[in-house]
């Protein structure tokens, strides 16, 4: 059955450590709760989101319209840069301060939100990978309830990866280990979303 295809190259990507799997982990064990709940569930209508995307065909809007496409690239790139200055710059400020690290502002609920439906969206390529999916599983004579099947398919597989991270991460022991060496992690999770965000900058042509 198609639906496999897709469950089985979509867990693949979702799996896969990017962006959406660093703001996860970070909120997860920084935050509380409810903020790590909100921001999966931020990078889960961002999965929904680039599924219909993908399903009605925004890759052929953007092959007929670069700009727009241009526009979202660099977008995405410039945001995701300053995700990444803006954990070093914490980084940096909590180094140069004696004793324990300053105690950090609780991440509320609406933005983790936004925090991770915007991360999600901040790379127009998942449009294009979508489309490539679709194209490859879908059947040759399809109907509009396969396309929907493929998109929920794709958010089930989603919902599922990011419980489990969730699972995980809530683990006292896993959060005492992110407290005693938050400084690292946050400068290395800063450098990585740079990277992100340069990747897709020097990509856009």
């Amino acid at each position: 059955m198609f639906l496999f295809s897709v469950a089985a190259i979509w867990a693949v990507a979702a799996m896969t450590p990017g962006p959406n799997f660093f703001i996860v982990v970070r909120t997860a064990l920084e935050g509380s709760r409810s903020a790590a709940v909100a921001v999966i569930a931020g990078v889960i209508l961002g999965t929904f989101c680039w599924g219909l995307a993908g399903w009605l065909g925004i890759s052929a809007l953007f092959a007929a319209a670069p700009f727009a496409y241009l526009f979202l690239k660099i977008a995405g790139g410039a945001y995701l840069l300053w995700l990444g200055a803006k954990l070093l710059w914490k980084t940096y400020t909590n180094a140069g301060s004696s004793g324990e690290p300053a105690a950090r502002p609780a991440i509320g609920t609406k933005q983790a939100f936004y925090s991770g439906f915007v991360t999600n969206l901040a790379n127009p390529k998942s449009a294009f990978f979508v489309a490539s999916l679709f194209a490859a599983t879908l059947p040759a004579e399809h109907s509009w309830l396969h396309g929907a099947l493929a998109v929920a398919t794709m958010v089930l597989v989603s919902s599922l990866w990011y419980a489990f991270v969730f699972t995980i991460l809530r683990n006292p022991a896993v959060a005492g280990a992110y407290a005693r060496g938050r400084r690292g992690i946050d400068a290395m999770a800063g450098v990585i979303f740079m990277g992100f965000g340069m990747k897709l900058l020097t990509s856009a042509r």
